[in-house]
């Protein structure tokens, strides 16, 4: 990263990839090994559980076919019923298996670029090696952030669905009442995008802070103000990349007409390398966000003290305390 602090907050859209694009260019050798070892997984998982659970759900729907087909209380009912049971657990357990495993490489993924960013930024020097030596301590602290986020998020969508409740199936059911509905819903969206934004840049404040958990939600917060637009911009693109990904495997691989299973194959191993160059340019683009919306705010990173931190995760210096590690004011 070799612009001055002061000269990023102006960055946009375009420039903001474009600098992800340079910092993953000139370290591509240490990226790739984050994402063979960490981003590569966590895009199989997702991927594999498309097509899993395609298969699984096909079982149920032609299981369900069939129950409406048989006697009341015969035993073919019974055993389609046993089926279904057996399915649906299979199907339960899967997706707890698979919730675990990508919350493990998501976290360890964006553990990972994100130390690696800032190493880059203050010419420290780093390996593969030391990466995977501090991951799992900045870790913890990226779990911590993690779970307020969710538990944000839970109470965003409980008051969502309750006021949403209250109105449509109020009294009369009016259609004020279905009208004031439609307005929460559209009112929704934009909330549940910023909750997101806002959850993804305290990752990385996690990470090069020594703030985390809701602090870093907080700390998130007042970062964004003022790059609202440009960031939310940032996050939608990312957001519609990895949603056209999914949609071309569920068309050409899980739906595809395509009788041969090797065309079908290379086909998946393509989407799943793009899946995985777009989530690591997603998690790098992340960390720059976080330098713009910075500098946005002339905040200046110290690097030597940034440097410190970080090297408080390999247990090679004692930890400084807040005020040395935050970020200082400068004047333009």
């Amino acid at each position: 990263m070799d612009r001055e602090p002061e000269e990023m907050q102006n960055l946009g859209f375009v420039e903001a990839y474009n600098e992800a694009y340079k910092l993953i260019v000139s370290c591509r050798e240490l990226f790739s090994k984050i994402a063979a070892s960490l981003i590569l997984p966590l895009s199989f998982l997702f991927l594999a559980q498309i097509q899993i659970s395609y298969l699984i759900f096909a079982k149920i729907d032609t299981n369900v076919d069939a129950l409406e087909k048989t006697v009341d209380g015969s035993s073919a009912q019974q055993r389609i019923m046993a089926r279904l049971l057996s399915e649906w657990s299979t199907y339960l357990l899967f997706k707890g298996v698979y919730l675990i495993g990508v919350l493990i490489f998501s976290l360890l993924s964006t553990s990972a670029v994100v130390y690696t960013v800032a190493c880059i930024y203050t010419a420290k020097d780093v390996s593969f090696r030391k990466i995977l030596t501090v991951v799992p301590k900045v870790w913890k602290r990226l779990m911590v952030t993690f779970l307020w986020s969710f538990l944000v998020l839970f109470i965003y969508n409980f008051i969502f669905l309750f006021i949403l409740l209250i109105i449509v199936f109020g009294p009369g059911g009016s259609p004020i009442g279905i009208f004031l509905g439609i307005i929460i819903i559209l009112l929704y969206f934009p909330g549940l995008i910023y909750i997101s934004i806002v959850w993804h840049l305290a990752s990385v404040v996690s990470v090069l802070e020594d703030t985390y958990g809701i602090a870093a939600m907080q700390k998130s917060k007042n970062l964004i103000r003022g790059k609202d637009w440009v960031v939310a911009l940032i996050y939608l693109f990312a957001q519609m990349t990895f949603i056209g990904v999914e949609f071309l495997f569920r068309n050409v691989v899980v739906h595809s007409t395509n009788s041969w299973f090797v065309v079908r194959l290379v086909y998946a191993a393509v989407i799943l390398a793009a899946l995985t160059l777009v989530l690591l340019v997603v998690l790098v683009v992340q960390t720059v966000v976080y330098f713009i919306c910075k500098s946005y705010h002339h905040e200046s990173i110290d690097k030597s003290s940034l440097s410190d931190h970080l090297e408080v995760y390999m247990g090679e210096y004692v930890p400084l305390r807040e005020k040395d590690v935050q970020l200082q004011q400068f004047d333009i």
